[in-house]
């Protein structure tokens, strides 16, 4: 079977994640109402009534009850992106609509990526090499600082997301210290298999030497980390951000940082992007990047393939693999 399939994303993006390959693949296992996607949900009625299968990706608009009205056989709705708590409504579950998402997958680069700002965070790379921009030293300056390691670094994890627990997992590959994870739904078995300890919040930060935030932006994490909690953490930590912007108070990490006592790796912001001139974007020690943790590039290609895999298990079973609840599909992250 071939389920009948509307692809529904900004032209832009279906090129980024569809090359050739990817194209020929989906035409083989979908019967698609289009050869190219449309941009949005302005279609005649007559397109939508045979839908079956719905597949989306970033900038598709959100889909409403009433839109759900208008696609009576729509039975999947496959999201080859991140999270679709934004995207699809709590109406769609109760219909029986499956719902899957690429988000695992798209954590794959954002866990490497916090990874990789860890290992720099213990060696300070980034504050140094803007230092040494302006004042060049030779490598017999840094010998003597023992606080340039990554060797038994206590590591701190807010959030046991899928992101978190794929970063954990990363960690192994140091030879770091304690790993300790704060997150008020996880289990503690599951946070031990990955090879960390659940503790609570303050903590975790007390003991960080570096934080790295996983949570989703919640009302309940809105701003968690302010003020009281930047000052829990100790002198010289570093704080690496890859979740949501919201989630950090920047008025008081900007207090923090200006005083030099801690570093922060921001990949993401509040508001995203900073404007030009912010404080932020001029302490040498603050490295913003600009939201590139997740899939770009060749990266979204493995979230196609994953959208067209779910399809095709679709079409010989009925089922979507990895199908989400409506509970799980509003915390996705």
């Amino acid at each position: 079977m071939r389920p009948r399939t509307m692809m529904v994303m900004p032209p832009r993006t279906f090129e980024q994640q569809f090359g050739s390959e990817e194209r020929d693949l989906l035409a083989s296992v979908a019967d698609l109402v289009t050869a190219s996607p449309a941009a949005d949900f302005d279609i005649d009625d007559s397109a939508l009534a045979g839908v079956e299968v719905l597949l989306t990706s970033w900038g598709c608009p959100p889909i409403t009850v009433d839109l759900l009205d208008r696609m009576p056989k729509l039975q999947a709705i496959v999201h080859a992106a991140g999270s679709a708590r934004a995207l699809v409504p709590g109406e769609a579950y109760s219909r029986g609509i499956q719902v899957t998402t690429a988000a695992d997958l798209n954590a794959i680069p954002v866990a490497e990526f916090t990874l990789a700002a860890t290992i720099f965070a213990g060696k300070r790379a980034l504050p140094l090499a803007e230092q040494n921009r302006r004042e060049p030293t030779g490598w017999e300056n840094s010998f003597a600082d023992q606080t340039l390691s990554n060797y038994r670094r206590t590591i701190g994890v807010v959030g046991f997301s899928r992101i978190g627990r794929r970063f954990v997992e990363l960690l192994r590959v140091l030879d770091a210290g304690d790993v300790l994870v704060f997150d008020p739904v996880a289990e503690p078995r599951e946070v031990a298999a990955a090879g960390a300890t659940l503790a609570p919040l303050d903590d975790v930060l007390a003991r960080a030497e570096i934080l790295s935030l996983h949570a989703p932006l919640l009302p309940s994490t809105e701003q968690m980390i302010g003020a009281r909690e930047l000052a829990l953490l100790p002198t010289g930590a570093t704080l690496i951000n890859t979740a949501r912007g919201g989630i950090v108070d920047h008025e008081a990490l900007l207090a923090e940082c200006r005083t030099g006592r801690i570093d922060a790796i921001l990949d993401v912001t509040d508001p995203e992007p900073l404007p030009v001139g912010h404080p932020l974007l001029k302490l040498p020690n603050v490295t913003v990047t600009p939201h590139i943790a997740g899939s770009l590039g060749g990266e979204t290609k493995r979230l196609a393939v994953f959208a067209i895999d779910a399809i095709r298990h679709y079409g010989a079973t009925g089922v979507l693999p990895e199908a989400l609840s409506a509970e799980k599909g509003k915390v996705s992250a």
